[in-house]
């Protein structure tokens, strides 16, 4: 059974910083894709960034340059460090691989 467990979100004040994990477990955690999306309030959910079994990563345009996706395959863990953060980023943070979803993490970015 595919569990997705995120954690690490919180209040930050504009231009903070914060890192997110997600801890994985019931799959063979090296050889997948894994991403992160994230949903604000009435808002639909979208894509944030994703790192491939080779390392490849892909960013949304929105945080391209703040955020970083990595992983630890020996920890089982995805993380997310999120620098220069904006009002516009507040939003519940989700881990995701294929159709397995964790519960998410909410990020409130705000002076």
């Amino acid at each position: 059974q595919v569990q997705l467990v995120e954690s690490g979100g919180g209040l930050v004040q504009p231009g903070g910083s914060l890192r997110l994990s997600c801890a994985a477990s019931g799959i063979m955690f090296r050889i997948y894709t894994m991403g992160w999306f994230r949903q604000a309030p009435g808002k639909q959910r979208e894509f944030v960034a994703r790192i491939t079994s080779g390392d490849m990563t892909y960013y949304a345009d929105s945080v391209k340059g703040r955020f970083t996706i990595s992983r630890d395959n020996v920890k089982k863990t995805l993380y997310l460090q999120m620098n220069s953060l904006k009002p516009e980023d507040t939003a519940i943070y989700y881990c995701n691989k294929d159709e397995n979803w964790g519960q998410g993490t909410q990020v409130t970015v705000s002076s």
